[in-house]
């Protein structure tokens, strides 16, 4: 991601924050390169168990351009999906966890290497742009059904 983009991704992840300045010095210090960053705000995240995590995220690609951020944590066994904020309070779906107002989760520094064991599968290019929840239920479905196969 060139430096412009990491730059407008790290501003729209540190808004969220209670001081986003703290956050991004903290950023910036942690050789880790995290943030604990609260969800709900400007996105919820839907975490998906890896293998239909991986399986969603290649039919997500391949009917849209780019996805929202999608991160990956815990040796690549889970997988969170940047939606809109809300989704997570509508939600029902088996196996699928949810970040959403009031949760908080780790956030790797958009323009590092992979940290302290959550990396970027796709980084947010800090347009705001999230995963439509519509969408994401129909990769995931698609996804399950060629699991199947």
């Amino acid at each position: 991601m060139a430096g412009s983009g990491v730059k407008a991704a790290v501003e729209w992840l540190a808004s969220v924050a209670p001081d986003p300045g703290a956050c991004r010095r903290e950023w910036e210090r942690d050789p880790r390169g995290i943030a604990l960053l609260p969800a709900g705000r400007r996105w919820d995240v839907l975490i998906l168990p890896g293998e239909l995590g991986c399986r969603t995220l290649d039919v997500l690609t391949r009917l849209i351009d780019r996805p929202g951020p999608v991160l990956s944590g815990f040796g690549d066994a889970r997988m969170g999906f940047f939606v809109p904020p809300g989704t997570v309070a509508h939600w029902v779906g088996t196996g699928v966890r949810g970040a959403g107002r009031g949760a908080w989760i780790v956030v790797p520094h958009p323009g590092r290497a992979a940290a302290g064991g959550v990396r970027w599968l796709i980084p947010p290019d800090g347009s705001g742009t999230l995963t439509d929840a519509a969408l994401l239920e129909l990769a995931m479905h698609e996804a399950a059904a060629e699991g199947r196969d």
